[in-house]
């Protein structure tokens, strides 16, 4: 067909009709001049049997010259099985995509697309799924972890040697956080999925690289720059008052975490400094003595819980006690599980007290190990008991002391 009919003294001397009126350039580029005086170009194309008009501009901001040019880039992608139509959206999304990315990155907001902004879509998706608590704590993770590594990313960018660059990022020790970290990564990915976001989940081959935890059957720290790091960790914990002076308190009485659950106020005496209560597992009266930490603890916890029977009641229903698996779920979410377990405190205390040279007869006392024997039960359970007072304040100084990160001489410590 022939092209380039057209002259430019033609278009500019063409007058509107009452109808709309072509100038034809020939080759499926032409003029359409409404009645109105409005000059538009157009070009007409096949592709895969349809036929389909383009828009080129107006005239004379588009010049003849320029809607040949235009005309000629659509015919040559149109006669590859490009359809110039799809381009041209493809290429004005773009631009709206940058203008609007632009404006997200100054308001310090993730760029549309990106990992960071479909892991946010995937959290406001599940906000109404899970506790506050735990929302906040996968949010944590997402923001210490993930977000700094391949946040910024095209989410159809990211690899698996990109998830298991995240996965490095965290503490060795943390086998429980890195595992929940990748499951949470992969249901991002799940996510995007199944909006059309993304293709495959890459987080999934990372499973099988991370190893499960050889562990004892009740896992616990006796490094004391382990400890110091757990007890950090309990201080930065963002759960409920009540859990997080749980986890505080435990360390210090090191008792059963059954007992800890089961504490009632009745048992507790603030100025005796004694916590007295029936053993679960030996049936016989155990005096826990209270440190100064213990009896701060108690004391900031008591206008809460105060009303309930219990220490540590079951959320809001204050008639039920703490319930069994909390503590060693707050420990799990903090990425402790595998390492520590809630009962790992008693070991831990009765490693390192027995290192620091303290009576073990006094520790065995404390840690409530004594005879089911009814007359030997009630000689023991008083036994040693000013001992255990001063080895209480001690250890709880010494766990204050890992706390803070310094280099610690055990206080008290017996030849």
């Amino acid at each position: 067909m022939a092209k380039e009919l057209l002259k430019d003294s033609a278009i500019k001397s063409a007058k509107p009709d009452i109808k709309d009126k072509r100038l034809n350039d020939g080759d499926g580029l032409y003029l359409l001049i409404k009645p109105s005086g409005a000059r538009w170009w157009r070009f007409d194309y096949s592709i895969d049997s349809k036929r389909k008009t383009l828009s080129l501009g107006t005239y004379p901001d588009t010049s003849l010259a320029d809607a040949r040019r235009k005309a000629e880039e659509a015919r040559k992608l149109a006669a590859n099985g490009i359809d110039p139509s799809d381009t041209r959206k493809a290429v004005k999304k773009a631009r709206h995509e940058a203008t609007e990315n632009e404006k997200r990155i100054k308001a310090g907001l993730p760029i549309v697309g990106s990992f960071e902004d479909i892991a946010g879509q995937w959290f406001r998706s599940i906000k109404h799924q899970i506790a506050e608590q735990t929302y906040n704590i996968k949010l944590s993770r997402f923001r210490t972890y993930v977000f700094p590594v391949i946040g910024g990313m095209d989410i159809k960018a990211v690899k698996s040697p990109d998830i298991m660059a995240v996965i490095k990022t965290i503490d060795s020790g943390k086998t429980a956080t890195a595992k929940a970290l990748r499951a949470e990564i992969s249901a991002v990915f799940g996510y995007a999925i199944a909006h059309g976001l993304a293709d495959y989940d890459v987080a999934q081959p990372v499973a099988k690289m991370l190893k499960s935890h050889q562990g004892n059957h009740r896992p616990a720290l006796t490094n004391p720059a382990d400890v110091g790091r757990l007890l950090r960790d309990i201080d930065a914990y963002n759960g409920t008052f009540t859990v997080k002076s749980a986890l505080r308190l435990l360390p210090v009485l090191f008792c059963r975490p059954g007992e800890l659950r089961l504490m009632e106020w009745a048992g507790i005496d603030i100025e005796a400094k004694e916590w007295r209560y029936l053993a679960s597992k030996t049936g016989i009266n155990h005096i826990v003595p209270l440190s100064s930490q213990a009896i701060k603890i108690l004391t900031e916890l008591r206008p809460v819980t105060g009303h309930s029977e219990y220490v540590f009641p079951k959320g809001s229903d204050y008639t039920k006690p703490m319930s069994k698996r909390t503590i060693q779920n707050a420990l799990q979410i903090m990425g402790y599980d595998d390492i520590h377990c809630a009962h790992g405190f008693r070991t831990t205390a009765s490693t390192l007290l027995n290192e620091q040279g303290w009576s073990p007869d006094a520790i065995e006392r404390q840690l409530c190990h004594m005879p089911k024997d009814a007359v030997r039960a009630a000689y023991n359970r008083a036994q040693y008991l000013e001992e255990r007072r001063k080895m209480m304040q001690a250890w709880a100084d010494y766990l204050d002391s890992l706390k803070s990160g310094a280099d610690v001489i055990p206080i008290g410590k017996r030849a």
